[in-house]
């Protein structure tokens, strides 16, 4: 017996096909791709791990020398007025190099790969991707150093004990410090994915990154000394130490001030960053 088919039916047709599911591309989607991507990475453990070293194990040798130094009678000239916050956040120079540093390869990795055609194949509005970026390396980079920052402090607090340097997480400003060096160098971590979006080249982003975090200070100096008072409180590495210094002067900005401007800085970058993504091919 044949079974009996309408004349437009074909037997591939009348065969029940399986609808394939409906993926929409949602903020936390686009978060999670973006979380996924980081951890995959080896740089990233080795980065991240550089930076925690970086901050405590230069806090711990300032502490040490500044220790052995009261001890010895002959404390170090660069250490006469230092605190235990100081002396704990002395790495704070290097570790934003290598946060710095990854930031740029989160983003700028991609584009060396050509990865980030596939991720912009599969997000069409492209920004989502760039704020996704943004904002989970940065939590990432937040709390690792905010992590770092307190364990440099507890440590070298103690190797400090007995000395005027010596302070507690109690006192006036010493949280609030800590805190705010691991909220700068979460934002340098933004800022470097900003560079390295913006510029779309591993070398190019990491030497904008130094410049403006090292060597422009430098050149600055170089001006007359007028303009400098003028210029210095506002460059991006002077108005983030502002953010966690323990004391201020008519020199510097206040830490609110400071978090201002480096905002500013990072607003920036990512402003750029966002008008080539959409402007652009990649």
């Amino acid at each position: 017996m044949s079974t009996l088919m309408a004349p437009s039916e074909t037997p591939e047709t009348a065969r029940s096909t399986p609808a394939r599911p409906t993926y929409r591309v949602t903020g936390p989607r686009v978060l999670a791709s973006e979380w996924a991507k980081l951890w995959s990475l080896r740089s990233t453990w080795i980065t991240l791990g550089l930076g925690l070293l970086f901050l405590v194990a230069f806090g711990v040798i300032a502490a040490s020398r500044y220790k052995s130094g009261i001890d010895s009678g002959r404390p170090m000239d660069r250490f006469g007025s230092a605190t235990a916050v100081s002396l704990s956040l002395f790495g704070t120079n290097f570790a934003q190099l290598a946060l710095g540093v990854l930031g740029v390869l989160v983003a700028a990795g991609e584009y060396s790969t050509g990865m980030i055609r596939s991720t912009l194949a599969a997000v069409p509005r492209r920004l989502p991707v760039l704020w996704s970026k943004a904002a989970v390396y940065g939590v990432v980079a937040l709390v690792i150093a905010t992590a770092g920052s307190f364990v440099a402090f507890l440590v070298g607090n103690q190797i400090v004990s007995g000395t005027p340097a010596a302070m507690s997480l109690g006192q006036a400003g010493v949280v609030r410090s800590l805190l705010g060096a691991g909220l700068y160098l979460g934002l340098v971590g933004v800022l470097g994915t900003a560079l390295g979006a913006l510029l779309r080249s591993v070398a190019g982003g990491i030497s904008v990154l130094v410049a403006a975090l090292m060597l422009v200070p430098g050149l600055i100096s170089l001006l007359p000394s007028s303009w400098q008072g003028d210029i210095d409180p506002y460059l991006p590495s002077h108005a983030g130490e502002s953010i966690f210094a323990l004391t201020h002067d008519s020199t510097t900005l206040s830490p609110v001030a400071g978090l201002v401007v480096f905002l500013g800085w990072t607003a920036l970058a990512l402003a750029g960053a966002a008008y080539r993504l959409v402007r652009s091919d990649v």
